[in-house]
């Protein structure tokens, strides 16, 4: 069984043809994701200053990608968002708490996170590096609420009114 798998390997790996069928590039689409984008790093850095909290983590923007970028894909909505930072915040919280922030913490911290985002249905990419940025700053508790779940609302209200305010855009497909 074993060997089979080896042997298919190579053709499994190769993907679909280079010049397969693809969407049309859609310019309008492309520059109002620039926009939104840009309103939401601006939103969270103004909340920032107001709070005088930092806000602004390396995940947010990753975030924004999907938000902005991929809108429709089932890894931009709300539930996945929201869900996949504060599970994996949390998590990494915990692990920093129970083992401290070796490499061991950052591999359970990551491989936990998935692991729980999968199960809970909340998979959302850039909050595997919200779990690793947890543990590689030694977060406290308080880390889940501010800078996680604040900057992550912002980036929901922003994605909320940008994404519905033009007519080539609806956000979001399903809330749960």
């Amino acid at each position: 069984m074993v060997r089979r798998r080896l042997r298919q390997f190579p053709a499994r790996i190769r993907g679909a043809a280079l010049f397969g069928k693809k969407e049309p590039l859609s310019l309008k689409y492309a520059l109002w994701g620039f926009l939104s984008g840009m309103v939401a790093i601006l939103a969270i850095c103004a909340v920032t200053r107001m709070a005088g909290h930092c806000l602004l983590i390396a995940p947010m923007a990753a975030s924004a990608v999907l938000l902005f970028g991929a809108t429709e894909s089932p890894l931009a909505q709300p539930r996945n968002l929201v869900g996949g930072h504060l599970i994996s915040a949390g998590l990494a919280v915990a692990i920093v708490a129970i083992i401290g922030s070796g490499s061991l913490a950052l591999a359970l911290a990551v491989g936990g996170a998935i692991l729980l985002m999968h199960l809970t249905r909340t998979t959302h990419p850039p909050a595997g590096a919200t779990a690793f940025l947890a543990v590689q700053g030694h977060a406290e508790p308080h880390f889940v609420m501010v800078p996680v779940l604040a900057g992550v609302l912002v980036l929901l209200l922003v994605a909320l009114f940008t994404n519905n305010v033009v007519y080539h855009r609806r956000y979001p497909r399903h809330w749960l």
